[in-house]
């Protein structure tokens, strides 16, 4: 069993930035396939993005590729979101994910989620 508990989400104008955390309880962390997904209001919810086990290996979504960063810390248990130039289209309920395997695997959909976290742009 795994527990996801993201944050850093917020309000932000147009042009800036946010980091999301997502910090991920239980064993074997190292194991596990990382992504983020988000989920506007009246929409589905689509892939951002996804790292390896590793950190070695990532996959972005076309309509955040050159903007966000994801990144993982297997000694802290804990997967970053790093979002620059964020636009108002950006806005969402980001969730943290997680698939034992490959982030291919997570894509298709993942075994554990986060209760999510907000994330508002202005324009």
């Amino acid at each position: 069993q795994v527990q996801l508990l993201e944050s850093g989400g917020g309000l932000v104008q147009a042009g800036g930035s946010l980091r999301l955390s997502c910090a991920a309880s239980g064993r074997s962390f190292s194991a596990y396939a990382m992504g983020w997904f988000r989920q506007a209001p009246g929409k589905e919810r689509e892939f951002v993005a996804a790292i390896n086990w590793s950190g070695g290996a990532t996959d972005y979504a076309n309509s955040v590729k050159g903007r966000f960063t994801i990144s993982r810390d297997n000694a802290k248990n804990t997967v970053y979101l790093q979002m620059n130039s964020l636009k108002p289209e950006d806005t969402a309920n980001y969730y943290c994910a997680a698939a034992l395997g490959t982030r291919y695997r997570l894509k298709n959909g993942a075994d554990y989620w986060g209760q999510g976290t907000q994330v508002t742009v202005s324009s």
